[in-house]
């Protein structure tokens, strides 16, 4: 009896401190996560204070902060970064100093910085060995000098990943041939906590951990136990634990199962991205959105960190390539995203891109290979090939939409079979969506107060008035909504803030 209850207690321990790792902490009633590829600390500092942090957006994923291969004979690729070679902060991003100082003007600004968390290898194998720091790497010694890395620290023997379906080759062997980390080692796991806790010290709020399920999850546990609490002078609450969401990629019947990395923190939900990039590219009716958490099995949501895309599959690399939709079909995408902001499912993070035509391409730079820096233009939006989807009106205007409507429930669902949908999210939002290729215009029933609503995919409020289109509300709530056909957007939103103040 004694041993029960004490298995008990243990357990239910166990349970509180996962729970404890799926809090993105964000500042109010915040609820969205911006991944600001490949920016520049300082031009992320300055967005966090001009733009995020007065749009009321939750935080914003960073790329890797660690010093990485310096890969010149590729054209410096976006998967550069990707490529570890030393736990210093000397990226193209910069330094530690101004990642530092970042990280602070974006908390002190409401937004909170989440880290791009290398932890399962080093880099692979190229003609290169100098890193963006000035740390050298040799490959095939398996040294890494200026961490003190050597061939005892990394997996062996030496194999590559052939099929990723068994449990002891994804985890022990190399990757895509980048030298894989032995994470049980003492040494290595310290090595990785000491990166991590200086990250934490300087006040980021959590962690993307990058190929998750190619570390053994009891290594992960013992990694993320030895964490830091989050710095309380950054604003976080005494004994705050770090966000922590893991890139585990598992389409349902995977042999390595999402199950095994949920109780030690929150997952990367890929099968959200790929059914909202069939259902919006007109491949199934939009009424399969009803219950589609459930209907779909994704995970719970506390445990989803939910996207539409990530750095892989929009340029054809991974999981979901050639299905998710990319700022490159650009009304379908706003659409998707519009229907992901607006269900009351997970934790939101949104993609802000630079152009591409070549998948290997990284970002804009000038001839010293420097990363040219986001010019916004006088309407907002981005230059310099950069695309900027989180300053497209209708995404930014729907990550407020969901601020707004945040901790209600979903209800009045309708659909008319097809590719007709509207749901209100209590009483503080309501969206409708027509891709049936024919106007949709009915009486909705939306449970908001009676008034006018500036419509958010169309412009919104500014000021006193309505930017673009509007709806006029009875005593009940009621209304009627016009989508047509050939409207600029697939989507009208209106939510309890859009009320026209005439």
């Amino acid at each position: 009896m004694m041993q029960r209850l004490y298995l008990l207690i243990v357990a239910i321990s166990c349970f509180g401190h996962a729970l404890s790792y799926k809090n993105p902490h964000f500042v109010g009633n915040r609820t969205t996560i911006v991944h600001l590829f490949e920016w520049k600390w300082n031009d992320i500092a300055l967005e966090c204070e001009n733009f995020l942090g007065p749009r009321g957006f939750g935080g914003v994923q960073v790329s890797p902060v660690n010093e990485n291969l310096k890969i010149t004979s590729q054209n410096r690729p976006w998967w550069e970064r990707y490529q570890p070679v030393s736990y210093k902060m000397e990226t193209r991003s910069g330094n530690e100093k101004e990642f530092s100082e970042m990280v602070s003007r974006c908390n002190f600004a409401g937004v909170r910085i989440y880290v791009d968390a290398i932890l399962n290898h080093m880099s692979g194998n190229f003609t290169e060995n100098t890193g963006t720091g000035g740390s050298k790497a040799n490959y095939s010694g398996m040294n890494y000098p200026d961490i003190s890395y050597s061939a005892e620290d990394f997996n062996h023997p030496i194999c590559t990943i052939e099929n990723y379906n068994n449990a002891v080759e994804a985890r022990n062997c190399q990757l895509y041939g980048l030298r894989d980390l032995n994470q049980t080692s003492e040494y290595v796991r310290n090595k990785l906590v000491t990166y991590l806790n200086n990250l934490i010290s300087m006040g980021v709020a959590g962690f993307r951990i990058d190929a998750a399920k190619h570390m053994w999850p009891k290594d992960l546990q013992v990694i993320y136990e030895k964490l830091h609490n989050l710095n309380s002078n950054h604003g976080f609450p005494q004994a705050a634990r770090p966000y922590i969401y893991q890139e585990v990629v598992d389409l349902g019947g995977d042999d390595i199962s999402r199950d095994l990395y949920t109780p030690l923190g929150a997952i990367t939900e890929f099968r959200a991205g790929i059914k909202l990039g069939i259902i919006f590219r007109g491949l199934s009716p939009l009424n399969q959105l009803k219950d589609w958490a459930t209907s779909w099995g994704l995970v719970n949501s506390t445990d989803s960190l939910v996207f539409m895309e990530n750095q892989d599959n929009q340029r054809g690399h991974g999981v979901g390539s050639g299905i998710v939709l990319t700022y490159k079909q650009s009304k379908a995408y706003k659409a998707a995203l519009a229907f992901e902001l607006a269900q009351n499912y997970g934790t939101t993070r949104i993609m802000s891109s630079f152009a591409f035509t070549d998948s290997d391409a990284g970002p804009p730079m000038n001839a010293n290979e420097t990363i040219v820096s986001p010019i916004i233009n006088s309407d907002g939006s981005c230059d310099e090939n950069w695309v900027c989807e989180h300053r497209w009106g209708p995404i930014y205007q729907m990550v407020e939409f969901r601020n707004q409507v945040n901790g209600t429930i979903l209800s009045n669902w309708w659909d008319n079979g097809n590719n007709q949908i509207a749901f209100s999210r209590g009483s503080s939002g309501f969206i409708a969506i027509n891709m049936e290729g024919i106007n949709l215009s009915r009486s909705f029933e939306t449970d908001l107060p009676q008034g006018t609503y500036c419509d958010v995919m169309s412009g919104g409020r500014v000021g006193s008035r309505c930017a673009g289109k509007s709806v006029v509300l009875d005593f009940y709530g009621r209304g009627v909504i016009t989508i047509q056909a050939n409207d600029p957007e697939y989507a009208f939103a209106i939510h309890i803030g859009s009320a026209s103040m005439l």
